[in-house]
């Protein structure tokens, strides 16, 4: 039986005040969309209160329907904005910013996924901020390795982030039919070949029906093709028309993921019932790993967490 009621380690701040208000107003006026306001995150009252986002680029239609994800999903029939790259590279270099992280919904109905779109945006990046760290947080282009390579060789991400989301037997009861953990970790082992010295990096929720023993072994199959960095953190049911929450994973729990992922070889795990694939944590130890240090703090679960300005 799916259980609904939130423990006491899962109550959040409701989204509110002059940041996040000015956050918001910043992103309507160019156009720009966030995955922390399309899926819901819980954490966005906590990160854009501090002046923390993540873009979401090529619209906010999603081609896929994953059972999780409250993302709208349709036919966006190949539309998309050319002026995007620029709208965001001119935003994210008004802001100062050092580090950001650049997500996108799956475009099935784009020849290339979108991956030249995607490429032009973290070159457009690059060009108005020569300096800055780039994640970026991709799907799996239907797993044509070629669009990968558009990514990776054009976009010249610094962390090339692809999440499996679930384990291996969840995997068509959670994601859309299209998808497959086959798939998403060619995807991680190929970015991860056409350049070694590139971080990776992945996502799985818990709390789905999964065991203890099939998260370890899907933070294995991650390992096994050389994923650098892992977060995990609890489902949380976007709308009653998603997928039911069958367990509240309780933070003791995280806690011996984490330690069993750096057992495993993982460079860093962030785990924790609030842990998103765009964490500020794991965003603080790329920063220190790719040589860009910042301001971190430690909160009473003894996770740091990186103060960072606004990112769009």
């Amino acid at each position: 039986m799916a259980h609904e009621r939130k423990p006491e380690w899962l109550k959040v701040r409701a989204p509110g005040g002059e940041r996040y208000v000015h956050i918001k107003e910043t992103l309507r006026k160019y156009d720009l969309h966030t995955v922390c306001e399309e899926a819901h995150c819980p954490n966005v009252g906590e990160c854009w209160g501090e002046g923390t986002a993540t873009i979401m680029i090529l619209g906010d239609t999603c081609t896929r329907g994953c059972r999780f994800c409250a993302v709208t999903t349709g036919n966006p029939r190949g539309a998309y904005d050319p002026r995007e790259p620029e709208h965001t590279a001119r935003t994210i270099a008004a802001m100062g910013l050092d580090y950001v992280v650049i997500t996108m919904v799956d475009r099935d109905d784009m020849i290339d996924g979108g991956a030249a779109h995607t490429a032009e945006t973290l070159r457009a990046i690059r060009r108005a901020s020569p300096k800055i760290l780039i994640e970026a947080l991709v799907g799996d282009y239907q797993g044509a390795l070629g669009d990968v390579e558009t990514v990776v060789n054009e976009g010249r991400p610094d962390v090339f982030a692809h999440n499996v989301e679930t384990v291996e037997r969840l995997q068509r009861s959670v994601r859309d039919a299209r998808c497959s953990i086959e798939r998403s970790l060619a995807v991680l082992e190929h970015a991860k070949r056409v350049r070694p010295t590139m971080y990776t990096k992945s996502s799985i929720m818990v709390g789905l029906g999964e065991t203890h023993d099939e998260v370890l072994a899907c933070m294995r199959q991650l390992r096994a093709v050389d994923v650098d960095v892992l977060t995990l953190g609890q489902y949380l049911r976007p709308t009653p028309k998603h997928l039911a929450v069958e367990r509240f994973v309780t933070p003791e729990e995280f806690a011996e993921y984490r330690a069993e992922g750096e057992a495993m070889g993982f460079r860093y795990v962030a785990s924790g019932p609030l842990v998103r694939s765009s964490y500020k944590a794991a965003e603080a130890f790329l920063r220190g790993a790719l040589g860009r240090t910042s301001p971190t703090t430690t909160s009473d679960d003894g996770v740091k967490r990186l103060h960072l300005p606004v990112v769009l």
